[in-house]
């Protein structure tokens, strides 16, 4: 029996860092599995099995680009991205959607947030698109 989740085969290496072919900064790597996540029906789409790169740009567009420089846009995606988005309800905290007006307005959203995440109850590299952690993005403390 096969197992349906598995991986098959080794991925090429691919460069951590790929410029925006929009603004021409460099960004990480984000996972395949998170671009389908969060792109607007993934099964009427041809993504290809290719590195993509997170752009977090408020002023860009661009939310994933691949290595061959195709792009996917905000108006491809799922949800508002909060780095992108000056909205108070934008997510900062997708695992547990704490948005920007709540984490300004109650520290204690943050400190749930580390809390779970120190206990390896978050998702990041699916729920964020970014596939990251998202506490660095909190507003700090005064």
């Amino acid at each position: 029996m096969s197992d349906c989740c598995s991986t098959s085969g080794a991925r090429k290496t691919t460069p951590g860092k790929h410029a925006c072919p929009t603004n021409g900064v460099e960004y990480k790597e984000v996972s395949l599995k998170t671009v389908l996540h969060h792109i607007i029906n993934p099964w009427n789409r041809v993504v290809k099995d290719q590195a993509y790169y997170f752009c977090d740009d408020p002023e860009c567009d661009v939310v994933y680009f691949g290595e061959d420089n195709s792009v996917i846009q905000k108006s491809e995606i799922r949800t508002l991205i909060g780095v992108k988005e000056n909205a108070p309800h934008a997510l900062l905290c997708y695992c547990f959607g704490v948005t920007k007006a709540e984490a300004a307005a109650n520290p204690m959203a943050k400190d749930f947030v580390l809390q779970k995440t120190k206990a390896g109850l978050c998702s990041c590299e699916t729920s964020n698109p970014s596939g990251r952690c998202c506490l660095k993005d909190f507003p700090k403390k005064i």
